[in-house]
């Protein structure tokens, strides 16, 4: 697995997302979420749909994922 193709799938399953996805073994990973769709949503809500993109590959391809969630406004 590798960072562009996780970055792809997010942006893809999340209209309007920009990700940005790093990792350098290619099993732990760590990506920063930009969307829209986040807004009115807690952490844990917000992580759940950024895994809902990745399906089974979580748990599998990709073994951990450190996730930060923001909104465009909180992005600042």
């Amino acid at each position: 697995m590798d960072a562009e193709t996780i970055q792809n799938l997010i942006e893809a399953g999340l209209p309007g997302a920009r990700a940005e996805v790093w990792g350098e073994d290619g099993v732990h990973f760590e990506a920063t979420v930009v969307c829209e769709a986040f807004a009115g949503k807690l952490p844990l809500a917000r992580h759940r749909m950024v895994y809902a993109t990745l399906g089974e590959l979580m748990g599998g391809a990709i073994h951990a994922l450190a996730l930060k969630t923001i909104t465009p406004g909180e992005a600042g």
